[in-house]
C-alpha cells in the first residue's frame, strides 16, 4: 500500500493551494513566492505568483507572523495566535518548527505545550518567543543563538529557556543571532558576533545574553539579517552590525560593533530593518530609507546603495514594511499591500515574474490586511 499512499500524498500536494480563487478580502493569512520548503503553508511545495491562503490560519486569530530561512533552504514560518499559542510550517531540518521533529511540514501545525506567548520572532534558522517576560528559543544553536549556555551543535527541536533574561517585552531573531528588549529599555544580545551584530564591541560569538552598554531608553527594535535598528524614547535611531551596504545609515560603508546614530533623521515613529536595508516612518507619515538598493529595494528610483537616509516620496500611508535580500513589501492604511524590487521568484505576489521599476500591487485596497512579513533571507512574502 505504500506506493498508493505516496501517490495520494503527491496528488494532495499538487492540488492543495486554491488561494488564487479567494477574494481580495477573504479572512485568511496570505502567502506567495518561493515555496520549495512548504513555507507558504498551503499544503503544497509549488511556487505561488499571487497571494494564497495559509491553510486554516485566519487573520482575526493572529497577533504576529514571522518567516525565517532563505530561498530553497530552511525557509519556514511561525504565527502567534491571539490565544497565546504558536503555529509553525515549512522547513524543519534544524528543528525550527519546534514540534519535536526535523521533518518539514507544508501546512500549519501547533507547537505542542507552548502557550501564554506574548511575542515571537523568526531568524534564519531559529525562533524566539516571549512568555511571562522570559525568552524561549528553538531551532539551530550552531552559533549559540539560542542562548542556552549548553550544547552548540545539535538543534533544539522543542522550546528551551534562554538563560538570565526576564521582563522582556520584545525579541528579534536575525541570521544566527538574537536580540531582546527588556521592559526597562535595555537591549541584550547573544549568538553570532560576526560583523559586530551583537553591538557589544566585539565580533566573538556569545552563548548567553549580554547587555549593550550605553544603550538605554529604547522603545523599539527591528532586526535584519546581520544588522539591528533601535528607536529610543527621544526619537533617535541607533544601528549596529554589518554596514557594508550602508544599512547603518551613518554615512559609511563599514561594520560597527557598537551602536551608532543613523544620520539626518528626525521625529521617527517606526523603524523596519529588512535583510540588508532599513526604513523609518516619520511622525508626519513620510518614509526615509537607506542601505542595500541594487535591485531597487529602497523604492527611491535608483539602484544605488544609500549610506544615509533618503526620502521615498512614492510611499504614502505606510503601516508596516518587510523584505528579503532583494525585495520589499509594505502594508498601507487603505488595506492594500504593495511591493518593489526583484520579482524573479514571484516574491512581489503581483501575478508576474517581472521586476518593476517602481511599486506594484500585491493586494488591492480593502483587502483587510494590516501587516506584512517576509522570509529573513528568502523570496517569500506574507500578509495578514
Amino acid at each position: 500500500m505504500r506506493p498508493l499512499l505516496l501517490v495520494a500524498l503527491a496528488t494532495t500536494l499538487l492540488t492543495a493551494a486554491p488561494a488564487h480563487a479567494a477574494g481580495p478580502a477573504d479572512p485568511w493569512v496570505r502567502a506567495w513566492g518561493d515555496n520549495t520548503q512548504g513555507q507558504l503553508g498551503n499544503g503544497s511545495v509549488l511556487a505561488q505568483q499571487t497571494p494564497a491562503a495559509v491553510v486554516g490560519v485566519a487573520r482575526d486569530d493572529v497577533r504576529e507572523v514571522f518567516a525565517g530561512g532563505g530561498a530553497n533552504k530552511d525557509a519556514f514560518a511561525v504565527a502567534l495566535l491571539n490565544d497565546g499559542t504558536v503555529k509553525s510550517w515549512g522547513a524543519n531540518d534544524k528543528g525550527q518548527l519546534g514540534n519535536g521533529t526535523t521533518t518539514a511540514q507544508p501546512f500549519p501545525g501547533t507547537v505542542a505545550g507552548l502557550f501564554g506567548v506574548s511575542d515571537l520572532s523568526a531568524g534564519s534558522d531559529h525562533v524566539l518567543a516571549v512568555k511571562a517576560g522570559r525568552v524561549l528559543a528553538w531551532g539551530s544553536n550552531a552559533k549559540k543563538q539560542l542562548g542556552t549556555g549548553q550544547d552548540t551543535t545539535n538543534p533544539y527541536k522543542t522550546p528551551t529557556t534562554v538563560q538570565s533574561l526576564d521582563r522582556v517585552k520584545d525579541v528579534g531573531a536575525g541570521c544566527e543571532f538574537s536580540v531582546a528588549l527588556r521592559q526597562d529599555g535595555t537591549v541584550w544580545t547573544w549568538g553570532a558576533g560576526a560583523n559586530g551584530r551583537l553591538g557589544t564591541g566585539g565580533t566573538a560569538n556569545r552563548e548567553t545574553p549580554q547587555q549593550i552598554s550605553d544603550l538605554t531608553d529604547v522603545d523599539a527594535i527591528s532586526v535584519g539579517c546581520d544588522h539591528v535598528l533601535a528607536l529610543t524614547a527621544d526619537g533617535v535611531v541607533k544601528a549596529w552590525g554589518k554596514g557594508t551596504d550602508g544599512q547603518l545609515g551613518d554615512d559609511l560603508k563599514t561594520d560597527s560593533p557598537k551602536p551608532v546614530d543613523v544620520a539626518y533623521l528626525d521625529t521617527v515613529a517606526k523603524i523596519f530593518a529588512t535583510h540588508s536595508s532599513s526604513f523609518a516612518v516619520l511622525d508626519d507619515g513620510s518614509v526615509q530609507a537607506w542601505g542595500k538598493n541594487d535591485t531597487r529595494q529602497l523604492a527611491d528610483g535608483t539602484t544605488a546603495n544609500r549610506t544615509s537616509a533618503v526620502p521615498v516620496d512614492i510611499l504614502k500611508g505606510v503601516q508596516e514594511i518587510a523584505g528579503g535580500p532583494d525585495f520589499t513589501l509594505a502594508a498601507l492604511d487603505d488595506g492594500s499591500v504593495i511591493g518593489w524590487g526583484a520579482n524573479t521568484a514571484a516574491q512581489l505576489g503581483d501575478g508576474t515574474l517581472v521586476s518593476p521599476p517602481g511599486t506594484t500591487t500585491t493586494l488591492p485596497p480593502g483587502s483587510g490586511v494590516t501587516h506584512v512579513t517576509a522570509t529573513k533571507a528568502g523570496k517569500s512574502g506574507y500578509a495578514y
